[in-house]
């Protein structure tokens, strides 16, 4: 017995009693746990599956010059459209990401092809088109566009980025016939005067026909394809 008549077993007891849980508790606690557990691994998962899914998409390829891609938006779309506005032949969106452009210039009626390095975007673009049911004149292919010539089109969609404008201006210059015409979103090319500006902010479109860039209506201009016989 300890002062005040408490046996030491009671107070041993109470002693006890107090640091321990009841069933109840504990089972509560551990389903929380578990739930807790499930919780963060669906969480993990989603965003692993979503990362698995949307990296290919977003992350670029590898390329001479990294051309990430960025879709183009609804008002790009209509600026891009109406600078093609009496014109005809073929076009060529060059790293034409989720073919958004080539579909829109194949349903006004262009033979529209788009160049693109990510695979991932290119067979998305093949599905959008025939789900647009314009899959016969809007074709896409993978390639790199340092490696393609497009003297072959009329038409040419660019959404570049700074790094690649200058080198990519030289490229057109040689190859393009005097009758094409450059139409550049988001960023301009660095020498050429444009012929045409339409939009504003992001939505900027610059068109440049060849004619312009190469001096052709201040002096005589004959195809950069042309080379003029060497006399003897």
């Amino acid at each position: 017995f300890m002062g005040g008549g408490i046996p030491l077993e009671t107070l041993k007891e109470e002693s006890q009693s107090r640091h321990v849980l009841p069933a109840s508790f504990e089972v509560n606690s551990l389903q929380k746990s578990n739930w807790g557990f499930l919780l963060t691994g669906l969480v993990g998962g989603t965003l692993v599956a979503v990362y698995a899914v949307a990296t290919p998409f977003v992350t670029p390829a590898l390329r001479k010059v990294c051309l990430p891609f960025v879709p183009a938006t609804t008002k790009q779309i209509e600026n891009v459209v109406k600078m093609l506005q009496c014109r005809r032949g073929s076009l060529v969106d060059i790293g034409s990401g989720d073919g958004r452009i080539v579909i829109a210039a194949a349903k006004k009626g262009f033979t529209a092809v788009g160049y693109e390095l990510n695979p991932w975007l290119v067979w998305y673009s093949r599905y959008r088109a025939w789900r647009e049911g314009v899959h016969g004149s809007a074709k896409f292919y993978i390639s790199d566009l340092w490696k393609v010539t497009f003297s072959q089109y009329s038409n040419v969609v660019i959404f570049g980025v700074p790094q690649m404008m200058l080198q990519l201006e030289k490229k057109l210059e040689r190859e393009l016939e005097d009758d094409a015409r450059v139409i550049a979103c988001r960023f301009p090319f660095p020498h050429w005067t444009p012929d045409h500006v339409t939009g504003e902010g992001i939505d900027t479109v610059w068109a440049y026909d060849a004619s312009t860039f190469r001096g052709c209506e201040k002096r005589p201009c004959t195809s950069m394809h042309f080379q003029p016989p060497i006399q003897a």
